[in-house]
């Protein structure tokens, strides 16, 4: 199983998924530079957090532009799992890639500390290792973490099953709803229609290593590896 870890200017989270995903977990991992043009041999794609291109214009807007992502694009269209962790999550919305986009916090603050999430479909390739309505404690850190869509798109997000996470709290004078940014129905993790491209705002990378007292994260990236390695069972044979 090989991840590719793409890294943009003003990326500062792809070294924490290099080590989660590498030391951690101990799955072969490789960093791709956005300049480049093809992601080379891997199984599955993790575009970071952090502040590419400085946020300039909004967030991911100037990302979607790098030369990598065509073989993102090409890599999702053929069915490979792609996710898109905070930055990264803003990258594919702005690239087409899932629908909605990120905005300001409701509070107008960057928002930095550990909130509880609950699963909501623990569906393969990113959940399969939870289970439904499981609640999981995952830090976030941003300040365009505020996820809307229009009315149409959340009741078919809804309807078909594709919110994977969504806040849960704790509650606290900030967020008296549990909702830290002011997401639309509470949204934190979304996947697209064929279920193999997902975004969420939380950093499931700063919660794989138990010295950090918290492995929530792990089943993200155990999730897609144990998707990509699970053989389908055989047909009964008919007589």
């Amino acid at each position: 199983m090989i991840f590719a870890v793409i890294t943009f200017p003003g990326s500062n989270c792809d070294r924490d998924c290099l080590d989660a995903i590498g030391r951690v977990l101990g799955f072969q991992v490789r960093s791709v530079f956005h300049k480049e043009r093809l992601l080379g041999e891997c199984d599955a794609v993790v575009v970071p957090g952090g502040f590419s291109y400085g946020d300039y214009l909004r967030a991911g807007a100037l990302a979607k532009l790098s030369p990598i992502m065509d073989d993102v694009r090409r890599f999702a269209d053929q069915g490979g799992p792609v996710v898109g962790i905070c930055n990264g999550f803003q990258i594919l919305c702005e690239a087409g890639l899932l629908p909605g986009a990120l905005i300001r916090n409701r509070s107008l603050r960057f928002v930095s500390r550990v909130v509880e999430l609950r699963v909501e479909n623990p569906r393969p390739p990113f959940a399969n290792s939870y289970v439904a309505d499981q609640i999981i404690r995952l830090p976030i850190a941003h300040g365009e973490g505020c996820y809307v869509a229009d009315q149409r798109t959340l009741d078919e997000l809804e309807r078909s099953g594709r919110v994977i996470l969504r806040y849960a709290g704790p509650i606290r004078p900030d967020a008296p709803d549990g909702n830290p940014n002011g997401s639309m129905r509470a949204i934190a993790g979304i996947v697209n229609e064929t279920g193999n491209v997902f975004g969420l705002m939380p950093h499931p990378e700063r919660a794989c290593d138990p010295l950090l007292g918290n492995t929530d994260g792990a089943g993200v990236f155990l999730s897609i590896a144990r998707a990509r390695t699970e053989v389908p069972p055989a047909e009964p044979a008919r007589g």
